[in-house]
């Protein structure tokens, strides 16, 4: 009775401790909400699970607070850069090469069609049967001791064994069961590598149309800095003038402010064509820090009218496009689910097979009382058996969980259906637009060179009427701002066309083929 109160105190003391384990994993926390976390950090300053470090008070911080965490020597390092030649000048087939090799939407694509062909595999071995091997060995001891008046007997038994076993379990027939789902799983592999493919044409898309854009960029620079130029001559001009006794100060002052806006214009589009190349590196998939000497883009032919009707290129892409195969895949795939769904409704034929050896030792001693000589007796035994089964299950209730999963199959089968059709629709919607946008932009870029042709005649006649004091400056700096609107236009309308001329490769699923890209 003594002991009860000593062992009541440990299990209260053992459940106390035990559950303040739980509570005690707040310490991983911030221990205040309007302070500084202090994190545990290897010594290379990475953080780890740990409690944290002490968190700073009121009085040792100063009114603002750090919230910067601790930097991982591991990670402070620059990511390698590519393998670039600083005296090459790169066109946009070298440019897409690149981004195919360093962009890591190409690679996480490949991973995953690999993921989907393994996963097929795993289909296909359910057609072999699994073998299983098993060793067990065990050891029993035990010690008994009887008593009676003038007799004592002390008994000692050991026990020591192992079996070894090989078992057998193969499903023979199941109504087309593994069938559907290795089909499946087929199918799957053939929407990742569609994915794959997909991946690729993004990455072409992307780096092409990052390409037109900062060439758009570069012009524009460059458009900027011959406005810059013709600001600074009809400046000239004005205090030529002036100094000539033709001119006035609010000319030469409205010159000074017209150098001054274009002076601006050509910084803002500097800082845009910065912007366009860091665009093209992100597309591209490398560091931004990579310096590429970029190639012009002006040699590039356009291509003067769409070369199709668009029923004929609408036909063409509903059989190659990406999306279109991979929906018209997952359909497919559907329909194999609600077969092996309906198949689990029918038996299986199955053949299980086990063989199995054992080997045990049995020692026996006992000592009984009076000085008798101790009894010993020692077992051993080896026994080998097998055992073959053939059989054949029927499914009878399950609560209607196998209905449900085939009707579950049923409706994704009949999605994936309205999908492919959605995808088709969508197509034929995204070629038709892009057609005619195609057909808009060369239009406009014809325009827009007619434009710059007949700008730049009007500001050079301007321009000379003003120096020889016939014209004034309001129409001169109004006929170079027009050059400006219209050589901007061109540029605009070139890459514009370019881009689009690329999307409608990508709209009918031909980028990335052996044809040259616009």
């Amino acid at each position: 009775m003594t002991r009860r109160p000593s062992a009541w105190l440990t299990l209260t003391l053992f459940l106390l401790a035990i559950a303040g384990c739980a509570t005690s994993s707040l310490e991983l926390a911030p221990g205040r909400p309007d302070r500084p976390w202090v994190p545990a950090t290897s010594p290379r300053g990475e953080i780890v699970s740990g409690t944290s470090a002490t968190t700073p008070s009121v009085s040792q911080t100063s009114s603002q607070p750090t919230y910067a965490l601790p930097a991982n020597t591991a990670l402070a390092s620059m990511p390698a850069l590519p393998d670039i030649d600083p005296n090459r000048t790169y066109g946009l087939a070298e440019l897409i090469d690149i981004a195919q090799s360093n962009n890591s939407l190409t690679r996480m694509a490949w991973d995953t069609a690999r993921e989907a062909a393994l996963a097929a595999g795993i289909a296909r071995s359910a057609y072999l049967p699994k073998l299983t091997a098993s060793v067990v060995g065990g050891y029993q001891n035990s010690h008994d001791n009887q008593s009676a008046p003038g007799f004592d007997i002390d008994g000692h038994a050991t026990a020591r064994g192992t079996v070894s076993a090989i078992s057998l379990q193969w499903l023979l027939f199941d109504f087309g069961e593994r069938t559907a789902v290795l089909n499946a799983a087929k199918q799957a592999s053939i929407i990742s590598n569609i994915g794959f493919t997909a991946a690729h044409q993004q990455v072409i898309y992307a780096v092409s149309l990052a390409y037109y854009a900062e060439a758009a960029a570069r012009s524009r620079a460059a458009n900027a800095a011959r406005f810059l130029k013709n600001a600074r001559n009809i400046e000239l001009a004005a205090q030529r003038r002036y100094s000539n006794g033709i001119g006035t100060v609010v000319e030469v002052s409205q010159s000074h402010q017209a150098t001054a806006q274009a002076q601006l214009l050509k910084v803002r589009a500097d800082g845009a064509e910065d912007d366009a190349y860091q665009a093209l590196m992100a597309a591209m998939g490398i560091s931004p820090l990579t310096r590429i000497k970029i190639g012009d883009i002006h040699a590039r032919r356009l291509p003067s009218v769409v070369p199709e009707a668009v029923e004929q290129i609408v036909a063409a892409a509903l059989g190659r496009r990406p999306d279109v195969l991979a929906a018209y895949a997952a359909q497919q795939a559907s329909l194999d689910n609600i077969r092996a769904a309906r198949a689990e409704f029918l038996p299986k034929v199955f053949l299980a097979a086990t063989g199995a050896y054992d080997s045990g030792r049995l020692g026996l001693t006992a000592i009984p009382g009076l000085e008798q000589q101790p009894s010993t007796v020692n077992l051993n035994r080896n026994r080998f058996g097998f055992t073959v089964f053939a059989g054949i299950t029927v499914p009878i209730y399950d609560g209607g969980l196998r209905a449900a999963v085939l009707e579950q199959a049923r409706a994704k089968a009949d999605k994936a259906t309205t999908a492919l059709t959605h995808t088709r629709e969508d197509a034929i919607r995204q070629i038709v637009v892009t057609q005619n946008e195609l057909r808009t932009s060369l239009s406009a870029y014809e325009a827009s060179t007619a434009l710059t042709d007949a700008a730049e005649t009007t500001f050079e006649a301007t321009l000379a009427a003003y120096r020889n004091g016939v014209g004034s400056i309001t129409d001169t700096t109004l006929a170079e701002n027009q050059l400006l609107e219209a050589r901007n236009a061109a540029t605009d309308a070139y890459s514009a066309s370019l881009s689009v001329a690329t999307s409608l490769a990508l709209a009918v699923g031909s980028l990335g083929s052996a044809e040259p890209l616009p």
